[in-house]
């Protein structure tokens, strides 16, 4: 599996943005929690320092992670995408063949996935399940549930 992230130049800048946050200011404000709990005394019995350590270490792998998938961060022009078939970045238009109900998805790099502005993320099960259709294809995806299909309507940019 490849370690490439593709993503748009405004997701390439809001997570080197994100980064610098917790490369400055988060890890600042760690580093003072940790220096105000060694303060209070004894380390070996002290749960604050404890629990100051246990967060900068998530910091630290956090920033680590962020890291490595900005070193392998790829832009796509989305100018140049092809809409004949669902590819990462393009905006599909989905029809749920259970309830007639119509969705428009973008399908984004896991990175760059929000629910709320109808983000999902190629790796997720629906995601994963509509890349390379084309329009009038069916695409099924495996739930808890049962298994739903969604009839690709419309893609584009």
């Amino acid at each position: 599996m490849s370690n490439i992230t593709y993503l748009t130049k405004e997701g390439l800048e809001k997570l080197e943005g994100e980064l610098q946050y917790l490369k400055t200011t988060k890890w600042q404000e760690a580093a003072a929690a940790i220096a105000e709990a060694r303060d209070k005394g004894d380390l070996s019995e002290n749960a604050e320092y404890d629990a100051a350590k246990e967060a900068q270490g998530l910091l630290e792998l956090k920033i680590n992670e962020m890291s490595i998938m900005l070193s392998n961060a790829r832009i796509l022009d989305t100018s140049e995408l092809d809409t004949s078939k669902v590819v990462v970045f393009t905006n599909v238009k989905i029809k749920n063949l259970k309830n007639n109900k119509s969705f428009t998805y973008k399908l984004v790099s896991e990175a760059e996935a929000n629910l709320k502005e109808k983000k999902i993320s190629v790796t997720s099960p629906i995601g994963s399940s509509l890349l390379g259709k084309k329009i009038g294809e069916v695409a099924e995806v495996e739930t808890p549930g049962g298994i739903l299909k969604f009839e690709i309507e419309d893609i584009s940019l």
